[in-house]
């Protein structure tokens, strides 16, 4: 939607009866419904992520009641009862073939919220937001409808203690011990790891795109990292956040006008220094999009000055799980998301000049949030950080020719000789096939075998499922035996996966890509020096192109599509499987690259480059 186009209902007296009722029915002012609207709306889900977002919803939505009318000081606007988007859960669903549809729930959110958003006409959103994919789905329709939003994080969960071991547990530690032979320990466990309510609490998927989304200026900062059962969410945010939707209204900025070059470089910078989830590199592409840049990794970045922030200039600044020790509620009470802003900023990493939703720059909210310094505990300083090197790295190679898998440095364990891991492919058509080993022969697994998880992508699984049931079972293998395990995929992992795990291997296998044509027993090389994924064997084109005439004909012979494909028996993984754009540039359901970017721009320069001064 164009600056210019009006978001007003007309005077049509058949279309205006519905909308008279409702303003009877919210208590609001029959006279103001040709004003333009504002609404809040939600995401929910069969997770105990989502069991906090009606009440924010509910409270926002009353807030918003009672600032609209004709008096002074009033909001002169048509309300718009609260509306939701539904997605799936990721915690219950790892391991299962449902877990293809978190992924495609990204989309579903986007097309759910474009509907309402566009279809309804609203002139001002506030979302809350829960779980990972629904934010980026959300955004991603604000970014589209580009009139006055926000967003605020519905908050974590409070981590667990083990009443037994009063050893701090989660989500991720529930997943880890699922390969234990004691039934009653992984009942104890899995009863004990999620009290309360709210999303992941560690740096997992969901606290990379909160902290992501406050950094691009889209959610006041100080609301990312509180739980979600913290007072501050029902009793103060909402009216703040109304106050500041009230404001990008007055002053007609829009998403686009807040979410451009500098602030998607901010943000990738603190995704790496919060050594945060894989998952942020098929986020971002997708936002990208959205605010109308068309090749986020030409226009934004490119993956070897990615690489480059990575390696040698963003260090990790937190000690925060999975890799680490303390979880979101811990980032908050030390001062919250903003203190690591702060760091990066006064080390010349980030841009404080770009504008946020609060109406300020970011270092002004920074400022006025009387931010403290680092507590060298949680959060460390950039002169003395957590880890020197970021915590994400992109690696091509014969494997990756489109540049796009994506090891999280951060969370490996062990294996790297000199930056590089040498290991004997074992291959895996597909996860389920993978966890019938670790259920059945664990001991089957030998040091330095590096698995192969294929025909999980975008197009192959359909949907591309994230594996921390995977993950986690071959963390715990590993540090029992003492022993190094690969994975490599063209699925992708949990921000709760740790481990020498390597996803977004493209082009997919599905699609012929290299990955298709590892057989067992190959050498595979990750190089963290060349930044290089190879099979040893592929260096040779006469053995390229033996196997994949094999390959081919496989395909041939099965009407064009691989056997070791999932099935697309539901329109929506049907839709996943023939629409899916590569990982490098998000994995969306976007049919022409020409015709899924609404209204492009230009790409932006700057001058700022991140500098930092103690390197």
């Amino acid at each position: 939607m164009s600056k210019s186009e009006p978001v007003l209902i007309d005077t049509h007296p058949g279309r205006n009866a519905q909308v008279y009722g409702i303003a009877r029915e919210l208590g609001t002012d029959i006279d103001l419904i040709h004003e333009p609207s504002v609404g809040v709306v939600g995401t929910k889900g069969d997770s105990q992520c989502y069991i906090g977002v009606q009440a924010k919803v509910e409270a926002i939505h009353n807030c918003l009641l009672e600032s609209i009318g004709k008096e002074e000081g009033q909001m002169a606007s048509r309300l718009i009862q609260p509306e939701y988007a539904v997605a799936t859960s990721d915690g219950i669903r790892n391991g299962t073939r449902e877990m293809r549809y978190s992924l495609i729930g990204r989309e579903v959110t986007n097309d759910s919220f474009c509907e309402h958003l566009s279809a309804s006409g609203l002139a001002g959103t506030i979302a809350v937001v829960a779980c990972d994919k629904p934010p980026v789905g959300t955004l991603a329709a604000m970014l589209e409808h580009n009139q006055p939003a926000i967003i605020m994080s519905d908050g974590s969960i409070h981590p667990a203690i083990d009443p037994k071991s009063n050893e701090p547990i989660d989500l991720v530690t529930a997943y880890q011990v699922a390969g234990h032979e004691d039934a009653e320990f992984r009942k104890h466990i899995s009863c004990a790891a999620c009290p309360g309510f709210g999303s992941c609490g560690g740096m997992f998927t969901y606290n990379t795109m909160q902290t992501f989304i406050g950094v691009v200026g889209m959610q006041p900062l100080h609301m990312v990292a509180p739980p979600s059962d913290d007072p501050r969410r029902l009793n103060e945010f909402p009216q703040e956040l109304v106050g500041y939707l009230r404001g990008l209204m007055e002053s007609d900025t829009r998403p686009r006008d807040i979410v451009g070059r500098d602030n998607l470089r901010n943000a990738v910078i603190v995704a790496m220094a919060v050594g945060g989830s894989t998952n942020v590199v098929l986020h971002v592409p997708e936002i990208a999009r959205a605010a109308g840049f068309a090749n986020f990794w030409k226009d934004i970045i490119t993956p070897q000055e990615f690489n480059h922030l990575s390696q040698n200039v963003v260090p990790v600044l937190t000690d925060a799980r999975p890799y680490g020790r303390f979880s979101m509620v811990d980032i908050d009470r030390v001062g919250g998301v903003q203190v690591i802003v702060k760091e990066l900023m006064e080390a010349g990493l980030l841009n404080g000049d770009v504008p946020t939703c609060t109406g300020e720059t970011l270092a002004e909210q920074v400022a006025r949030l009387n931010t403290p310094s680092a507590d060298g505990v949680v959060v460390y300083p950039v002169e003395k950080p957590f880890k020197p090197t970021g915590g994400l790295r992109l690696l091509g190679g014969n494997l990756s020719p489109e540049f796009s898998a994506i090891l999280k440095l951060a969370g490996v364990e062990g294996g790297l000789e000199d930056n590089v891991f040498r290991g004997s492919a074992r291959v895996f058509e597909g996860e389920q096939g993978l966890l019938d080993a670790l259920d059945t022969a664990p001991e089957s697994f030998k040091d330095h075998d590096m698995i192969i998880v294929r025909y999980e992508g975008p197009s192959g699984a359909p949907g591309m499922p994230e594996m921390l049931d995977s993950t986690s079972r071959i963390t715990t293998l590993c540090r029992e035996r003492g022993i190094v395990v690969g994975l490599m995929t063209d699925a992708r992992f949990s921000g709760g996966s740790v481990g020498l795990v390597i996803g977004h291997v493209g082009p997919e296998a599905a699609l012929g890509g290299p990955i298709a044509f590892v057989e067992d027993g190959d050498e595979i090389v990750a190089d963290l020096n060349t930044n290089e994924l190879n099979c040893i064997p592929l260096q040779d084109p006469a053995i390229v192109a033996d196997r994949k005439a094999k390959w081919e004909q496989v395909v041939a012979d099965n009407g064009g599509i691989h056997p070791n494909c999932g099935e697309a028996n539901t329109r929506l993984l049907n839709r996943m499987r023939r629409l899916a754009v590569p990982a490098i540039q998000g994995s969306g359901m976007h049919p022409d690259r020409q015709l899924w970017v609404n209204n492009p721009r230009e790409p932006e320069m700057s001058s700022f480059e991140p500098t930092n001064k103690y390197r």
